[in-house]
Parts: C-alpha cells; structure tokens; sequence
C-alpha cells in the first residue's frame, strides 16, 4: 500500500511542477504580446504624429501647402506605406466621415475591432486569426496599434498599424514544446530513480523481514535450548535431591543418637545441635527443590524482611570472614512482611551473598540493603568486585553459565536463584554497580524485587 501512495505523490508533484511552469510561460507569453501591441501603439503614435506635422505652420495655423497635401488622401497614403513590411505590418488610415479603413494601395476594408479602438481611442488590440487575414496577413494572431490625428477643420482622422504576432507566437509555441520536453525528462528522472528508490527500499524491507525472522528464529532456539538447559536442572536437581535424601537421613538419625549422649557436655550438644538445624535445613532445601522441579508452588508464610536477611547474615559470616571480605547491611525500619518460603528465599540471598563474595578480593566489601516502598521490597546486594559485562549480565541467570575459574563453579547457583525469585511473584536483577563519584564503575550489584504479603498491603 506504501508504493502507490509514494507513487501517487510523486505524479502529483511532477503535475504540480509542470501546471507551475506552464503557468510561468503562458504568463511571460502574455506579457510579450503586451509589449508588441505596445510596439504598435508606439509606432502608431509617431505615423500620426508625422502625418499632423504639415499641417500646421509654425504658429498653429494651417498652411497653403500643407492643405494641399493634406486634401490629398493619396499623398497620405504614400507616406505611410514607407512604414509597412510586406506579408508582416499594414498601415491603414481612417479619413473623417468615413464608414472603413483605407489601404495605403487604396482598398477598402471594414475592421470593426480596429474601427471601435479608434472610437474610443483604445492605444492597441488584439485580432482574431480571421480578422488578420481579412486585413491581408497570416492567418494568426495580431496586434493594431492607433491613434487618432487632430486635423482642425479636416476633422480627426486615425492610424492604424496593424502587424502579425506570427513570430512571437511561434517561439511562444516552441518555449511550449521545451517546456513539455523539459517535463517529460525531469518527469522520466524523476521516476527512473523513485523506481530505483523503490526497489532499493523494497530490497530492505525484505532484509529487514529476513532479519527479523532470523532473529525470532534465534530467539525461539535460544528459549528452546533454555527449556532444555532448565529441564536437564530440574532432572538434576531431582537426581541429587534423591542421593542425598539418604545420607542426609543417615546424619540426622546418628546425630539425634548422639544427642542424649553429650547432654552433660555444653559445647558439644550445642554441636550436635547444629548439625540437626543444619541437616533440617538441607532437607528443607531439598524438598523445595523438588517441589521447584515438579512445578508445584511453595508452602509461602508471611515472614519479616529482616529475619530473612539475618539468617543468610549468619549462615555465610564465616565465609567472608576468611575471605578477608567485610560484610555489612542496611535494614529499613518497620519493613512489610512478604510471602514466601524462608528456607527458599533464605537461599536466594545466600547465593547472591556468596557470589558477591567470590568476586571480591580480600579486603573488598558487600553490602546487603532491604527498602520497601509500600507495594513491594526490594533486597540490594552490591560489591565493590571487579564488576560484570553487559553481556555476562545478561546471561547471568542462563543454567550452566559461569564467569568463575573451572572447578570454581557449576553456572547453577544464579538459574536456581533465578527460578526461586520467579516462583515468588519477583525479579532478579543483575548489572554492574552505579558509577562512583570519581567517575570508576567496579563491582556488581544484584536486586530481588518481590510483592508484599497481601494482608500487609
């Protein structure tokens, strides 16, 4: 639909250009002829002025030998035909009481239009092609130039000089034709490259497509191979979850053994302690896990922001502490709870906790920082590490993807990350931190954004 209406535009323009330029030569047209009857007017004027000369003396009166000439319309005649051109100006005089206009051969002729100028002493007009030729030139348009002599007791006679416009009208007709073939070559240039505009654009627009295609083409292999990559983490998760169920089981009933045993020692009940929280935890974990892979939605409890950030505080404190990083948190007051499981989501911050440990080298810092702004909480994890790319950035939730040393990470921990957050109604963010106000970019900053609990809106 956008070809005939560029094409539609075009020949309006060209139609616009031409009626312009046409307009342009019929009016430099009309003021030439303008001028030519102005020649003829001009030329009138001074046949008249010549004729009337001898007719008065040097004091206004006439003279004897100018009455003679005067009374003889032959003698006047023969002076004007000194002026005409053969086939191309005619001079004609019109005597007092006289019904036509006389040829300077004697003849006779009726000219109404020439005859009503002289009436009403109009300088010049125009002849039909039928009144030119009945005046003995070409079949064409002409002007007539008059003008009326004041002959006193002669009365007032008239001059008319009439010429064919033959030559200006003809290169009239061919500054037409030129115009006309201007048009038609500018017209042809004009569509030759609108056409080859076209194809070109045509051409682009079929490249754009195939592009475009491409790039949805990618797009679904790219979500095809991410399904596939989250499949294999599902069946992973659920392999590994199903080995350690067992030993894990093994752990919990030898240490819920040794319990009665070491009641009389402080130090190592509070031991054999941990090691049941912590095996609870795995096993918490786990079936979170599983439930995760098999699609089933999470127990969710309305649970404090700052529990959560406390317990993922306490469980990777030893880790910064021998990595030589300083850990520190910003917790809002009077935070909104949020609904979700705490052992899933504790394992979130703890993933993204670690991961900005990692990146950091000894002495560098981490911060955790929870704000809320009502509707939802936003947990903050910066760190003033080496920083990330864009493109590491945003393949950064993508299963089996890692920046870090091989051995030193699997690519799973942001992806399991990732689909916890999703789980939660939230979003996972990661991009290098803000710029610094010494104008340096290092370290990362990682941001879960999930909604309140609903009764705490």
């Amino acid at each position: 639909m956008r070809t005939p209406r560029i094409l539609a535009w075009m020949a309006a323009a060209i139609a616009l250009v031409a009626a312009l330029a046409y307009w342009d030569e019929e009016r430099e047209s009309a003021a030439a002829l303008d001028d030519f009857a102005a020649e003829q007017a001009t030329l009138a004027r001074g046949l008249a002025a010549a004729l009337a000369v001898p007719w008065r003396g040097a004091a206004g009166a006439p003279s004897d030998a100018a009455r003679d000439a005067g009374d003889d319309l032959t003698a006047l005649l023969g002076r004007l035909r000194a002026a005409e051109q053969a086939g191309t100006v005619r001079v004609f005089l019109r005597a007092p009481a006289r019904d036509a206009l006389v040829a300077t051969d004697g003849a006779r002729v009726h000219a109404e239009t020439i005859e009503a100028a002289l009436d009403r002493g109009a300088p010049s007009v125009r002849l039909s092609r039928a009144e030119a030729s009945d005046l003995g030139l070409p079949a064409r348009l002409a002007m007539a130039g008059v003008a009326s002599i004041d002959g006193g007791a002669r009365g007032r006679w008239g001059v008319a000089v009439v010429a064919t416009a033959r030559r200006e009208r003809d290169r009239e007709l061919r500054a037409k034709w030129r115009l006309g073939l201007a048009v038609m070559v500018a017209s042809g240039l004009v569509l030759a490259f609108g056409g080859l505009a076209l194809r070109e654009q045509r051409r682009e627009l079929e490249l754009a497509r195939d592009l475009a295609v491409a790039k949805i083409e990618d797009q679904r292999n790219e979500r095809l191979v991410r399904a596939d990559k989250l499949a294999t983490m599902g069946a992973l998760a659920t392999g590994i979850a199903h080995e350690v169920s067992t030993p894990l089981g093994v752990i919990m009933g030898r240490a819920e053994q040794l319990a009665p045993r070491v009641a009389s020692d402080e130090r190592a009940r509070r031991s054999v302690d941990a090691i049941l929280e912590q095996a609870e935890r795995i096993d918490a974990i786990v079936r979170g896990f599983l439930g995760l892979a098999r699609g089933t939605s999470p127990a969710l409890q309305h649970v404090e922001p700052a529990a959560l950030a406390k317990n993922a505080l306490d469980l990777v404190e030893h880790r910064f502490m021998r990595a030589g990083v300083a850990l520190a948190s910003d917790v809002e007051g009077d935070l909104p709870k949020i609904a979700c499981e705490p052992r899933l989501f504790e394992q979130v911050l703890v993933n993204l906790l670690l991961n900005a440990c990692d990146a950091c080298s000894p002495g560098g810092a981490v911060e955790l920082t929870i704000r809320s702004d009502g509707a939802r909480v936003a947990f903050v994890v910066v760190d003033d590490g080496a920083g990330i790319t864009e493109e590491a950035a945003a393949r950064a939730t993508e299963p089996f993807f890692t920046t870090k040393p091989q051995g030193a990470g699997t690519g799973l921990g942001l992806a399991i990350t990732n689909e916890i957050v999703k789980h939660h109604s939230g979003t996972l963010t990661i991009e290098a931190r803000a710029a610094r106000g010494d104008g340096s970019a290092r370290g990362t900053r990682a941001s879960v954004d999930v909604p309140v609990a609903r009764s705490a809106t």
